[in-house]
């Protein structure tokens, strides 16, 4: 079976921030999420209100496509079909965070959505003119890999995802000290995570692919690898 040795592909995904404000009413959303189908997305949203001196304690919050309940802050509260038990508020809506969860991701889950927020005991409003829309893709790209040659091994496979809560998960076909770390870039809803694999090297790991497979939230899989030199440090799975 012939192995490949994937070259590093950046992806820009295309994702903007909708910022809203009317009459002291405002929010701020992603406009646009790329999300691999059969996965999770975290959608990350923050609003104010109108100030007053009333005294509130009931907070109504509400997602929605059209006029379809996507998510609500009453676990109680029953959803179509589509929906039930693949959604939940996760934000504290007294604290201004409104995001939500949406689980299972299918193609249909393109939105666009808006969040409504009600106040019973001030105002409502419904945030029809900042939507977010949901890019759904069905294939994973392969992790970016690189390697570096030393006393010892030090290979790398990072992946960009857009549900922290349930993150990837790695495995590689070399044994060795494994870590993964997870970091949040500064668009603040994808989100970047690294496995790290170390070991020493013997004379037969080199010029041996190192294999990394990456399993997402839905069980679907993509996989990198990078070959080892003892020559020099390699990058990306080409020499330098």
């Amino acid at each position: 079976m012939e192995l490949k040795l994937w070259l590093p592909i950046l992806i820009v995904f295309g994702m903007a921030e909708s910022l809203g404000t009317s009459k002291d009413w405002s929010i701020k959303v992603p406009s646009k999420i790329p999300v691999l189908q059969g996965s999770c997305v975290d959608i990350p949203c923050r609003y104010k209100y109108p100030k007053t001196k009333k005294i509130l304690n009931r907070w109504r919050g509400f997602w929605k496509r059209g006029n379809t309940l996507v998510a609500s802050s009453f676990p109680s509260l029953k959803l179509t079909d589509e929906f039930h038990k693949r959604t939940r508020m996760s934000g504290y809506l007294q604290s201004g965070n409104c995001s939500w969860q949406l689980f299972g991701v299918r193609t249909t889950d393109t939105g666009p959505f808006h969040f409504r927020i009600e106040l019973p005991q001030h105002k409502s409003n419904s945030f029809l003119k900042n939507m977010v829309t949901l890019n759904v893709f069905r294939v994973p790209a392969p992790p970016i890999m690189t390697v570096a040659v030393q006393d010892k091994v030090t290979a790398t496979c990072t992946v960009t995802h857009v549900c922290p809560s349930s993150p990837p998960k790695f495995s590689w076909n070399h044994y060795g000290k494994r870590e993964t770390k997870s970091k949040k870039p500064a668009n603040k809803w994808l989100w970047k995570t690294t496995s790290t694999l170390t070991f020493t090297p013997e004379e037969s790991d080199f010029n041996k692919p190192i294999i990394c497979t990456v399993t997402f939230f839905g069980r679907k899989t993509t996989k990198g690898s990078v070959i080892p030199s003892r020559r020099r440090v390699t990058k990306y799975g080409v020499n330098i």
